[in-house]
């Protein structure tokens, strides 16, 4: 009977960090999948698991990387845009995805402080592809791009991370914290639009 809860959750495991790390590199790709709310359930789900630090630290871990390579693999594309088709195509959606007054202040941001404005536009609701385009549009060079990349996509997993295990510990039941965790990142992720609509018009 003992070996029964550890070989199922060993099962879970094998399955369930392929899939976040898959979905989590897609929603990067592919700016519609609620990746935030994914780490959030992700690390709620560990927070209750025997081996809590340790699928912590994979959940950190797994979506961190999944978001970087995800961020390089759209940026290579945006920047074959002027090459390719193919690329063009990205390039296209992503100017469609980015507000212009967005797009001016983080061009603005890119002048004023360089790539460390990664950073916040990964912890700002729909601040990455602005950003992203303004670096795009500057032409930074890949490699650049990924210094600046990599410690916003370890700020944004360790923040998406903290609202699944402040979820966890309220609940004793995984599923209570599941939604209150989504509930909150996709809260956080319409902010946004809610207050360009309830702003009154100058």
């Amino acid at each position: 009977m003992t070996l029964w809860p550890a070989a199922t959750e060993g099962a879970g495991q094998a399955v369930g960090y392929p899939a976040l790390f898959v979905l989590v590199a897609l929603g990067a790709l592919v700016p519609v999948i609620p990746t935030g709310a994914l780490v959030s359930s992700a690390a709620v789900v560990a927070f209750h698991r025997p081996s809590m630090a340790l699928g912590l630290a994979l959940v950190f871990g797994v979506s961190s990387l999944a978001a970087f390579l995800g961020d390089l693999a759209l940026y290579w594309l945006g920047r074959s845009g002027v090459r390719s088709r193919g690329g063009s195509r990205w390039l296209e959606r992503l100017r469609g995805r980015a507000a212009p007054e967005r797009l001016e202040r983080a061009l603005l941001g890119l002048d004023d402080h360089g790539v460390s404005v990664l950073v916040v536009s990964r912890l700002v609701p729909a601040g990455r592809i602005p950003v992203m385009l303004a670096c795009l549009l500057a032409g930074l060079p890949l490699r650049r791009f990924a210094r600046g990349d990599a410690p916003a996509c370890l700020a944004w997993a360790a923040t998406y991370g903290l609202i699944g295990i402040v979820g966890g510990s309220l609940f004793s039941q995984p599923w209570k914290g599941v939604a209150v965790a989504v509930g909150v990142t996709l809260l956080i992720s319409a902010a946004p639009t809610l207050w360009r609509r309830l702003r009154p018009s100058p």
